[in-house]
């Protein structure tokens, strides 16, 4: 194999090196962007589940203890 021909390979090389290195910038930029994503949705749904409880709690209180309505 002459010396030309070993530089184009590893020039060959070298390229597809590049382009694999910024698909994998991207794909890692992409998965901290979802990871970042889960995280927000995760909080925002604790944050509902506490809503919800409280609206719950709220509504299983005793209509007993609520005054009669006004035509009684």
């Amino acid at each position: 194999m002459s010396n030309s021909d070993l530089n184009k390979k590893i020039e060959t090389l070298e390229i597809r090196l590049m382009h694999l290195e910024a698909a994998l910038d991207e794909v890692t930029r992409t998965l901290l962007e979802q990871e970042n994503r889960l995280t927000r949705q995760a909080d925002m749904i604790k944050q509902l589940e506490a809503l919800v409880k409280g609206l719950a709690d709220a509504g299983t209180r005793d209509a007993r203890q609520d005054p009669p309505p006004p035509h009684y």
